[in-house]
């Protein structure tokens, strides 16, 4: 069952991004190109002018708000746009563009009077794949006669009928049962094969052979895009498999780095008195927006009626609340209508809300087997260098276990945790500023 809670957690955590994202991320990252040809000249743009789209996909991608291409797109999109099409791998984190790029090239290679499944997108899930189809209708706004259909579950197709839309978006069984069982699609006419969130695909094994059996069902020509926002070795294995002779674009993530945080632990005996030091430090840090870890959801749950008993405005984030309601909170929180928000580790993964100065580890972070997790740490309260943004962290220690754990990664880090007295407010105050 944990492989499946991993698929749905890193498909959840992707389609909240999606939902919390307003504006792509401004992404200094350097871009990687491998090219397939290394002979072959190699292009970039910096205008989608350049890329002589139809005049009607240029009006779709200024509607969108694109002025310009984003990093990934300046390497992706003529690529993707070239005659004869050229195979691609690329590796891009949520909020880079890259959905609108393999849209694009896929309303550019259409050919709308023809009226048979010519492209082909397959997502883990039914809702990162209405999210991928939000992006055609709106980028295919002004070229209306290109139609998009979605093979998901639920969608009732009669055996035998012929798909008349040239766009299809659907998760891997339901594609494969429309090939083979319905014979809705053709899948020697398919010119366009996009495999999105590759990683997330390849946490169930039922997806990953569907998609290879997919992939083997298409014309050798046919152009093979496959995205993912991580590389393990798993995924460059199935990558492979996907896509015959690739280029590859990758982006370089930036290091995170504790330089600009400063760190303190409190002493305390139990969870009560957690709390209570966090009433002393709450009117210094509220004066900067704070999340506050917790290791459980009953913790979390916990700690967030305290403090509104107390009065003061927190938000809660809780692994039983539906994507939608996550993605309310966190855009509450990102408006600063609260100030302190409440999680677990589980629901933030992922959620980069960029004016948090303060964090505080109500428990401190854990891997499953009960050891001390350098990594969700620096994830935590971890800034990548280029905001360099000062930060304070307040570590909550309340056994000698949980100074064991603060020790090991202070140790890791090789950077000193400070004892702080939450009596000393003074000193509290001049930190939070």
């Amino acid at each position: 069952a944990d492989k499946m809670d991993n698929e749905q957690d890193r498909a959840a955590q992707s389609l909240l991004n999606k939902l919390i994202r307003s504006n792509l991320v401004n992404n200094t990252n350097q871009v990687e190109v491998l090219q397939r040809d290394p002979n072959s000249p190699l292009y970039s743009v910096k205008t989608f002018e350049e890329l002589r789209l139809k005049p009607q996909l240029l009006q779709g991608v200024y509607g969108m708000g694109f002025n310009r291409p984003s990093k990934i797109q300046e390497n992706a999109l003529p690529m993707m746009l070239a005659e004869p099409p050229q195979n691609l791998i690329a590796q891009s984190q949520s909020g880079t563009g890259k959905t609108a790029a393999f849209v694009l090239a896929m309303l550019s290679h259409v050919n709308p009077t023809n009226k048979w499944t010519q492209c082909l997108c397959i997502s883990p899930t039914y809702e990162l794949a209405l999210q991928t189809g939000k992006v055609v209708e709106q980028m295919g706004r002004f070229y209306p006669e290109v139609k998009l259909a979605y093979a998901v579950r639920g969608n009732k197709m009669e055996r035998g009928s012929k798909i008349q839309e040239q766009i299809v978006i659907g998760t891997p069984g339901t594609v494969l049962d429309w090939f083979l069982k319905l014979k809705l699609m053709d899948p020697k006419k398919i010119r366009v094969f996009v495999l999105d969130e590759a990683d997330v695909m390849i946490a169930t094994q039922g997806h990953q052979d569907q998609s290879i059996r997919i992939q083997r069902m298409l014309p050798k020509d046919c152009q093979m895009l496959l995205f993912s926002a991580t590389f393990e070795d798993s995924v460059w294995k199935f990558a492979e498999r996907i896509v015959p002779d690739p280029n590859v674009i990758k982006l370089k993530r930036e290091e995170e780095t504790l330089d600009t945080i400063k760190q303190y632990y409190v002493l305390c005996n139990n969870k009560e008195d957690k709390f209570s030091a966090l009433c002393n430090i709450y009117g210094a840090i509220t004066i900067a927006q704070a999340m506050i870890f917790c290791h459980t959801r009953k913790i979390a749950s916990w700690l967030a009626g305290q403090m509104s008993k107390e009065g003061h405005q927190v938000a809660l984030l809780s692994g039983e609340m539906v994507i939608e309601q996550r993605a309310a909170v966190i855009e509450r929180f990102r408006e600063g209508k609260e100030k302190v928000l409440i999680t677990t580790n589980v629901c933030a993964r992922g959620i980069d809300v960029e004016q948090v100065s303060v964090v505080i580890n109500f428990d401190l972070p854990l891997d499953k087997d009960g050891n001390p997790d350098n990594e969700t740490y620096l994830h935590r309260i971890g800034r990548t260098g280029r905001f360099g943004k000062r930060g304070l962290a307040i570590n909550m220690v309340d056994s000698d276990h949980s100074m064991d754990v603060l020790k090991a990664i202070e140790k890791h880090f090789n950077k000193k945790i400070l004892k702080l007295d939450t009596d000393d407010l003074d000193e509290i105050e001049k930190i939070a500023n």
